[in-house]
């Protein structure tokens, strides 16, 4: 009866493509974790997690909300963080368990109506293509970052479907790179039956104004239908929340099965993130620092594999190309204490089998520098 899984997993591992837990190197002496989506560097940071105790009663917050947001009594825990967001960004807001619950609900939702078609961006996370996949609408993918040919696909079908949903993210998980948000709304202008959804979980708390990333950062930012953010990077908590219109939010609450069948985020979770965002908005010193880590990557990469672009972002892939060349590097890598991981198939396209440095705002350019000259070292 489990023969086939047996298989499955033998030829995971022939492919080198067999996935395991890694070990924790947390305790481990001397590792710079280059792994993690902790952006800011808030996840380590002791200091601000006694400051929220210290500014609340943990004790008297629920640590589990029990029931379904639509159930639960611990309604204000959220609301406030709710009403916060909303503050921020000028949107009603909604929150999410996590990003896969977002993207899976949120996309399931809006392109259930009738006589819906889905564009997408060829590197798009899973979580979205599970959603679009849910809907059970048509769709297609354009080439990364490609607005020629999304603009010839919106050319071709605006005249054919009643809805059109346009969806990319705003800084790309595994390549760093960003989508061009303002030709998106320049775009989306030019016709009546486009709605364009921007997730933003790898830029939320790291771009734009006061971190509320890309899209915040344009006037026009109101023309977005659909922002996704989540809390679970830069905010070094859990969660996710998305910021739409009224019409929109009601219809998701009442359609988004994510978010009616899931029992609710723990109330603490959703007070700790609130303080957070309070403390993230102020922290322009620690994106700006983030960024010149990015640039110093970025130079440092690209001078060792000139073959390959980097951009200068918090996320930056070094692509090999095999499974087992990542897997080994990775191993070389920890053996000189520092943790980067192997990235390989399905999370990118065969062929694109790379390691994933992830930067993190506590972080020194002393530590950039290390990495790369390691890095040389183990290359060669």
């Amino acid at each position: 009866m489990l023969d086939f899984y047996s298989q499955q997993i033998a030829n995971l591992a022939s492919e080198g493509n067999l996935r395991h837990i890694p070990a924790d190197t947390s305790s481990r002496p001397g590792v710079t974790d280059l792994s993690t989506n902790d952006y800011l560097g808030l996840g380590t940071d002791r200091k601000l997690r006694e400051e929220f105790y210290d500014s609340c009663d943990v004790a008297d917050i629920p640590m589990s909300s029990t029931a379904s947001r639509l159930l639960s009594s611990s309604q204000k825990y959220y609301s406030a963080l709710e009403d916060r967001l909303a503050e921020l960004y000028g949107k009603d807001i909604l929150l999410f368990n996590s990003g896969y619950h977002a993207n899976t609900g949120l996309i399931a939702a809006i392109a259930s109506a009738p006589d819906t078609f889905v564009i997408a961006d060829r590197l798009v996370h899973a979580s979205i293509i599970d959603g679009i996949v849910l809907s059970k609408c048509r769709f297609t993918r354009f080439p990364h970052n490609d607005f020629d040919r999304l603009h010839q696909l919106l050319e071709k079908n605006a005249g054919v479907y009643r809805h059109i949903l346009v969806i990319v993210e705003s800084v790309y998980s595994m390549d760093g790179d960003r989508a061009d948000i303002g030709r998106l709304i320049e775009l989306k202008r030019r016709y009546d039956n486009v709605m364009l959804y921007v997730d933003e979980a790898h830029a939320f708390g790291v771009e734009g104004p006061m971190g509320l990333g890309m899209v915040a950062a344009h006037d026009s930012a109101g023309e977005v239908d659909v922002t996704v953010g989540t809390f679970g990077k830069a905010c070094s908590s859990m969660g996710a929340f998305c910021a739409v219109s009224p019409i929109l939010k009601k219809f998701i609450l009442n359609r988004a099965r994510s978010f009616i069948f899931s029992t609710a985020l723990p109330p603490v979770t959703a007070a700790w993130s609130l303080y957070v965002i309070n403390k993230i908005v102020d922290m322009d010193q620690q994106r700006a620092h983030l960024h010149s880590l990015g640039h110093r990557l970025a130079d440092g990469i690209n001078a060792l594999l000139p073959s390959g672009k980097v951009l200068p972002s918090h996320i930056a892939p070094i692509i090999v190309g095999s499974p087992v060349k990542a897997v080994e590097l990775s191993t070389r890598l920890l053996e000189q204490h520092f943790k980067v991981l192997p990235i390989r198939v399905p999370t990118v396209p065969p062929g694109t089998d790379r390691l994933r440095v992830s930067l993190s705002a506590s972080l020194t350019s002393d530590d950039v520098d290390r990495f790369i000259h390691t890095l040389s070292s183990v290359l060669s």
